[in-house]
């Protein structure tokens, strides 16, 4: 989902990621919020949200909006598009009611044809989530990684990527906070980022 007009850049921005979780685990799942300012780490936001529930995207909005960084953010980047499992988020909602535009960022492609399988033969609500992704449009390939974009040109999302990946291929706001969803959860944080 694209828009048009003249490139912005963004400069002040919140990535967030889930903390690891045992296989089996049922419940809440701790996720993990970093704000960033250029390359310069700001402040670090938490909340929790349910394993393969549907309160991700309110979650994510509570968090955002509430925080003393609202006034100045400008994207909001989430690693994946669901949380805590297939707690998926609607990332539309979320630009809508926050004003922000949404980046979904992921190392790989996604195996859609096994994420639609899992959500339909094994999670409540399955339709209904995987309508969320398919909202959204298929990943595409920008920048070494894979993206869905709400409220941004993928023009505006590539800069956005260089802008903030000085290292690798993960931009810092997700690889701080997922540093850090491992290291608070686990005792040190573990894993390629």
């Amino acid at each position: 989902m694209a828009t048009t007009g003249r490139q912005r850049t963004f400069s002040h921005i919140v990535g967030f990621d889930d903390c690891p979780f045992p296989r089996g685990h049922r419940g809440d799942v701790a996720i993990v919020g970093t704000v960033f300012s250029g390359l310069r780490l700001e402040g670090v936001l938490s909340g929790k949200v349910r394993r393969d529930g549907v309160n991700s995207t309110r979650e994510l909005i509570r968090l955002v909006g509430s925080s003393r960084f609202a006034a100045h953010l400008q994207l909001v980047m989430l690693q994946g598009v669901a949380l805590a499992g297939f707690n998926v988020v609607d990332a539309v909602r979320v630009h809508e009611e926050l004003g922000l535009p949404v980046l979904v960022v992921a190392r790989r492609a996604p195996r859609r044809d096994a994420m639609r399988r899992a959500l339909f033969e094994r999670i409540p609500g399955g339709a209904r989530k995987w309508a969320l992704v398919e909202r959204l449009g298929e990943m595409e390939p920008l920048e070494g990684v894979y993206v869905q974009r709400v409220g941004l040109s993928a023009e505006e999302a590539a800069a956005t990527l260089r802008a903030t990946t000085p290292h690798g291929s993960v931009p810092e706001p997700l690889r701080l906070a997922h540093l850090i969803a491992g290291g608070v959860t686990t005792g040190e944080s573990s894993g390629r980022v």
